[in-house]
């Protein structure tokens, strides 16, 4: 069976950077944005509306957990909507199973729960966020530290509600997962190097 490494992340947090170091220290397999390029083969959608659909975290839909099937009377977003997230759940299955990996995001900590994935979840201090967002600033986008922190603050709500809407769960609680990590004081490269060789 692969081993597998599930990353959940705050924002800002450089959840996905050691994710990406993590996997390269392991030798694993990493899946992130190779994830929406999958869903959009399964479904005929494109990758941009994926993923709107995703970020925007429809509310009202049924659990991952029971599969494709679709109640009398949905409208067709709401099928199409379900659409993605059965794909999802297919999607993050088959590359589970390919290789040993590490798995940023999209619930796969509990689509994967039967397979006995390690379920990181990966935060920080919010002024270690704001600066961290604020040195990757491009184009247009502000670096003004209270405007980062409000997109900050409405980025984890809208990954709480999806991650909940889609799981049952309470995003972020410990008791679902087997490491949490500060990343406030640590060097990422570094912690992440650090982690492989525990888990070797």
């Amino acid at each position: 069976m692969s081993k597998i490494i599930t990353i959940s992340r705050q924002f800002g947090s450089g959840g996905r950077e050691f994710a990406r170091k993590l996997a390269e220290n392991l030798g694993y397999a990493y899946y992130d944005k190779q994830i929406l390029h999958e869903i959009a083969k399964q479904t005929d959608l494109s990758e941009e509306y994926i993923k709107s659909v995703v970020d925007r975290k429809p509310q009202n839909l049924f659990p991952l957990s029971i599969g494709h099937s679709f109640g009398g009377g949905m409208d067709y977003q709401l099928q199409q909507m379900q659409q993605i997230f059965g794909a999802q759940f297919d999607t993050i299955n088959e590359l589970a199973d390919k290789s040993d990996c590490v798995i940023v995001g999209r619930c796969a900590d509990y689509i994967l729960r039967e397979k006995n994935p390690f379920r990181i979840f990966v935060y920080a201090d919010m002024d270690k966020r704001i600066q961290r967002c604020i040195d990757h600033v491009q184009g247009d986008e502000s670096s003004d530290p209270e405007v980062v922190k409000k997109w900050i603050i409405k980025l984890d709500k809208e990954r709480a509600r999806y991650y909940e809407d889609y799981t049952g769960q309470k995003w972020g609680d410990k008791d679902y997962f087997d490491l949490c990590i500060n990343t406030s004081k640590f060097d990422i490269p570094e912690l992440a190097k650090s982690l492989a060789e525990f888990l070797k």
